[in-house]
């Protein structure tokens, strides 16, 4: 049993965990811009398209996430605790699980395109834009969710760089896929805004395959032998009691983004067109702050589990400055960016303009955002994901939605925009308070006992 994070320094292990995965997420990243660049090449409509399926697909997206924190959280507690036989159980049931909740989902999202995307505020002119693209998402869902669980259950044995090059390598074909499909580049046949989705499914059943070998030929993380139903059904309720509150929390987000997009849809197709790309850009600028509230994850897991608390409560503490110097840096660099990078994805004036209002408002809450995903990870490691979900709605519904809605009376776009920024900043500093208070009882427990013997 491999427990790689508790010891050592823990400045040294949060770089060496968060740097592969830096590369991973900046990978995936890239490949939605280019996704996005190549669309905003065939016109407005196809780009709006590509906006209103982002909350769906992030939605969806949000389940794998769910899913992938249950299992990485029981996991990283097991390895801690050195129990390699139940690291092997809740493995292999996850992947079972998975296979299970995409059958259910791919079956209900397909008979509800029209009536969904309607509801979001597609006309009729962007509609079958967005039934081509879905249709074929829906059916390559088994590559998205399967393999985000896998590479969870990776992470969790503290081997980020494994997935980080998995996702590298599956971002890089489906760039190199992209012009092919999308706009008939070498002979192929022109696909558009289908051929975005093609080149998403190819490339996330690289992912597939490779996560599978890793898990069973490198981890050793996999057992095939088959046992009593009521075994895997325990492993399932344990996954399940944090991973469907994390999916829960993770779909709150798009599902809000979606209510803002149909907001934004009422200023017309130009400005859910800007939306996406500074989404996009957006995403972009945070890559860094994900990958290491994702490589916290396990960090926080197997310590935990090793009862090693002022471990966690440093790497917290580390954590938490870094997100505000990093936020800092990023408000400054597209402040003075943002209509340049607008411009590179689409070349009408007024959605480079609301895209660049945009990225005016929001990065000066993005240090509190960073925040709010690193406690939001500790309190899933923790097997507490409530926490997260309370944060997560309070940000969301409780302000975001309401404040946009009013801002969009008083001020138009830029009121919406307001209020993100708004939200971010009240919720994290929130999350910070809850978070530390939860983590340094035990941090500070610990540090006594160690001094008394």
């Amino acid at each position: 049993m491999h427990q790689r994070l508790i010891e050592g320094n823990v400045g040294q292990q949060l770089i060496k965990l968060t740097i592969p995965m830096i590369w991973g997420v900046l990978a995936v990243t890239a490949f939605n811009i280019v996704d996005t660049y190549f669309v905003g090449q065939l016109g407005t409509q196809p780009l709006a398209a590509m906006s209103f399926t982002f909350p769906v697909v992030m939605t969806l997206g949000s389940l794998a996430i769910g899913l992938g924190v249950g299992t990485s959280s029981v996991i990283a507690r097991a390895i801690g605790e050195g129990d390699r036989d139940r690291v092997q159980r809740l493995t292999t049931d996850s992947l079972t699980l998975s296979l299970l909740v995409v059958a259910i989902f791919v079956s209900f999202g397909l008979v509800t395109i029209d009536p969904l995307f309607t509801a979001l505020g597609a006309d009729a002119d962007v509609l079958p834009f967005i039934r081509s693209y879905m249709q074929i998402w829906y059916f390559g869902m088994i590559f998205l969710v399967i393999p985000m669980v896998g590479n969870s259950a990776i992470r969790a044995s503290g081997n980020t760089l494994v997935p980080g090059i998995i996702m590298i390598v599956a971002a890089g074909v489906n760039i190199a896929l992209d012009p092919f499909f999308i706009l008939g580049w070498g002979g192929f046949p022109r696909l558009e805004i289908q051929g975005a989705a093609i080149a998403t499914i190819i490339s996330r059943a690289i992912t597939l395959i490779a996560s599978l070998l890793v898990l069973h030929y490198r981890e050793k993380m996999l057992c095939f032998n088959l046992p009593k139903f009521g075994v895997i059904l325990a492993s399932w309720r344990k996954i399940l009691q944090i991973g469907l509150p994390a999916a829960a929390t993770s779909m709150i987000t798009p599902i809000s983004i979606g209510l803002i997009t149909s907001a934004l849809a009422f200023y017309g197709a130009e400005a859910v067109a800007a939306f996406g790309i500074a989404s996009r850009i957006e995403s972009l600028s945070l890559i860094v702050i994900i990958a290491l509230s994702a490589s916290l994850g396990p960090f926080v897991g197997q310590n935990w589990g090793a009862k090693k608390y002022y471990r966690v409560h440093r790497a917290l503490n580390l954590s938490y400055l870094f997100c505000l110097a990093w936020g800092i840096m990023m408000a400054a660099i597209l402040t003075g960016s943002a209509s340049w990078l607008a411009s590179l994805f689409n070349n009408d004036p007024e959605v480079i303009q609301i895209a660049t209002n945009y990225l005016w408002f929001v990065p000066i809450s993005y240090a509190a955002a960073g925040i709010i995903f690193v406690a939001s990870s500790t309190f899933n490691a923790l097997g507490k994901p409530i926490p997260s979900m309370i944060m997560t709605i309070s940000r969301m519904v409780v302000l975001y939605i309401p404040l946009a809605y009013l801002g969009s009376r008083l001020f138009g776009i830029n009121g919406i925009f307001a209020a993100a920024c708004i939200a971010n900043l009240v919720v994290g500093i929130g999350a910070y308070v809850w978070n530390q208070k939860t983590c340094n009882i035990k941090a500070t427990s610990e540090k006594t006992a160690e001094e008394f013997v």
